[in-house]
């Protein structure tokens, strides 16, 4: 895959479904792994996570997920509930060819049976079909997890056969049964029939202070897609312009005043969400009235440009970043 490829795909990270957040593993991510992993029932159904798992394990884990996509062929993800951004599991997708890819998971225990591994593998097999043009997805599991394999079932994966290979951290053999998705969306119909959408008008700022620092917003719990940070703003109302919009949603979220005439649009996002397409307009705003405050329970962070892309955001913020940057 070239570099500038992969650098494409790695400024679509990270992925946020309803209930989760799919970011690169980090250091700090050991502390949580390590006692999450340490569950023999966890790593008992792994082929490359040893027994007993240990915070050294995850560090080294970490250190080799962390590399680029360009090097190793593989994309390894932690899972956060976007709730409170708590550590439950992993995910990774290896491209093994020009159209194919496999598919591989964990979560502790204690998530077992809510449906978060099924969001996580519906998110990454249609990142697959979307951003590496992937065809088809397989999936190997252990002959007794039971459990994998409902979650593969439910995601339109079918049994193909069965094998036996090898499991590395445990020193053994076991059977597997194999499992394909021929369209990487976990959802063909979707791919074939395209649903229409409604289109939701949002309007957008990046506030910009006197240090050439950015405002973000985090989402407070209770709000879809909580826990992840956006540029200010909120949804166009009928009889609005977009101008108009933010100018009153400043004044609601952060309790400052600025004119329609301080506001320059430099970019606009249009991304596909589940149920609805969003159409949103980026403004600079370097002139304003009041002293920023967060108003409706949300945290703020004043952020450099350069360090903009460590924030985790919503896909639809996400393009938005490496113009903003090159801008300021």
């Amino acid at each position: 895959m070239a570099a500038t490829a992969a650098d494409a795909i790695e400024r679509r990270l990270p992925l946020a479904t309803q209930r989760l957040v799919l970011r690169r593993p980090e250091p700090a991510d050991a502390e949580a792994i390590a006692p999450l992993a340490a569950d023999a029932e966890v790593t008992r159904y792994t082929a490359r996570m040893p027994h007993p798992y240990d915070t050294d394990a995850a560090r080294s884990w970490i250190a080799e997920a962390s590399r680029p996509l360009t090097l190793t062929g593989e994309l390894d993800l932690v899972l956060l509930k976007r709730e409170d951004m708590a550590l439950i599991g992993g995910i990774s997708l290896i491209v093994a060819g020009p159209d194919a890819g496999e598919i591989g998971y964990w979560l502790g225990s204690a998530y077992w049976g809510q449906g978060f591994a099924s969001e996580a593998v519906q998110a990454v097999a249609a990142f697959a079909a979307e951003e590496l043009n992937l065809e088809r997805l397989t999936a190997t599991v252990h002959t007794e997890n039971v459990r994998s394999a409902k979650v593969l079932i439910g995601c339109g994966f079918r049994l193909v056969g069965e094998a036996v290979h090898e499991f590395p951290a445990r020193g053994l053999s076991a059977p597997v049964a194999l499992y394909h998705l021929e369209h990487a969306g976990c959802d063909p119909a979707r791919r074939s029939a395209p649903v229409e959408l409604p289109v939701v008008l949002v309007s957008a700022a990046a506030l910009v202070d006197a240090d050439g620092r950015v405002l973000l917003a985090r989402r407070p719990p209770g709000k879809s897609m909580a826990g992840l940070w956006e540029f200010p703003g909120g949804k166009v109302h009928a009889g609005e312009t977009p101008e108009s919009a933010l100018v009153r949603e400043l004044a609601e979220e952060l309790g400052i005043d600025t004119s329609e005439s301080c506001l320059a649009p430099i970019a606009f996002a249009s991304h596909r969400y589940v149920d609805f397409h969003l159409l949103m307009p980026l403004f600079v705003c370097r002139r304003w009235r009041g002293i920023v405050t967060a108003r409706e329970g949300q945290e703020l962070t004043w952020v450099r440009p350069a360090r903009l892309s460590q924030y985790p955001m919503p896909p639809a913020d996400q393009p938005l970043i490496a113009m903003l940057r090159d801008l300021l």
